[in-house]
């Protein structure tokens, strides 16, 4: 058994999965005029059965967002409980609004990081119970989710995989240099366009709406960390680490200290077991505090047996 392998798509993948094939404009009775781009959200969005889906129009691939219910916490409960263990709010799930909020939520901070330089989609249209926003692929050319990048590395060995995985490193660093924070900094909300440069996406959700810029910034790391921990133990932790110092090097002070109480106060989540039985949230859990600890001098403690 390969333990860098992934488990079951994670819910973007399978998101995009069901909407990669984009609707043709000729599906409407009535196409818009071309660049009308209010119009045809209009046009679309009531008869867009899916929350997400891409969709052709004239040259552009282009994806409609429609308000839907708002999210469970069902999928974060390990993450939660952790939080109230440890007394660690900066890892405690942020609640989505869902409806017309997460919307909202979503158009302010795709053009709050579009205006600061990075590369967001691009909010084309809005009304209360839609978005339309841009394909960040060019030219016929799709982007490409880092988390899928990170497994084929993976399979080429430890090198390739900390050569992607600095990547991403580079690019939240990129985010914070410039006075903002991400959502939820997983690997699959990070994708690399075709020209190189890596892409942020998902925002329907605003840590800052609970949370100082200090914390949201150092829940990016840590959010980074948990989505990639247990194929970084699997294949080079102490390799990882140092990529990990040098990226925390140039951050403020203030993220860096709430990183290392993060991984004081993770000590006991070594503990956890190992056995997959457990869940992979857990295995992920147990991996993130292991890594802290070894990274930042926190003496590991005894791991029951599985």
């Amino acid at each position: 058994m390969n333990p860098l392998r992934r488990g079951a798509p994670t819910r973007l993948q399978a998101r995009k999965g069901a909407a990669s094939a984009p609707v043709p404009l000729d599906a409407l009775p009535n196409p818009p005029a071309p660049g009308d781009y209010a119009e045809f959200l209009r046009a679309t969005l009531p008869r867009q059965e899916k929350n997400v889906a891409s969709h052709r129009f004239g040259s552009e691939r282009v994806w409609l967002k429609k308000a839907g219910p708002r999210h469970g916490k069902w999928g974060y409960r390990v993450m939660a409980a952790v939080a109230r263990m440890a007394r660690l709010d900066i890892i405690k799930p942020v609640p989505n609004p869902g409806g017309e909020a997460a919307i909202a939520t979503e158009a302010r901070r795709l053009k709050q990081l579009a205006a600061a330089g990075l590369r967001v989609p691009t909010v084309l249209a809005q009304q209360a119970d839609g978005l339309l926003i841009s394909d960040l692929g060019e030219s016929g050319r799709a982007t490409v989710v880092l988390q899928e990048r990170l497994d084929q590395a993976a399979a080429a060995g430890p090198a390739a995989l900390l050569a992607v995985w600095r990547e991403g490193l580079v690019a939240i660093a990129a985010v914070h240099v410039r006075g903002q924070h991400l959502s939820q900094a997983f690997d699959r909300n990070l994708v690399q366009c075709p020209d190189g440069v890596i892409g942020y996406i998902d925002f329907e959700d605003d840590p800052a709406e609970v949370m100082t810029l200090a914390e949201c910034q150092a829940r990016d790391w840590l959010s980074y960390l948990h989505s990639t921990a247990m194929m970084l133990e699997a294949a080079a932790p102490q390799a990882a680490g140092q990529h990990w110092h040098a990226a925390l090097a140039g951050v403020n002070e203030e993220v860096r200290e709430r990183i290392a109480n993060a991984a004081r106060r993770m000590k006991w989540a070594q503990k956890l077991p190992a056995s997959r039985r457990w869940g992979r949230d857990t295995q992920r859990v147990r991996a993130v505090a292991r890594l802290l600890g070894r990274w930042h001098g926190v003496p590991p403690t005894h791991t029951p047996a599985s």
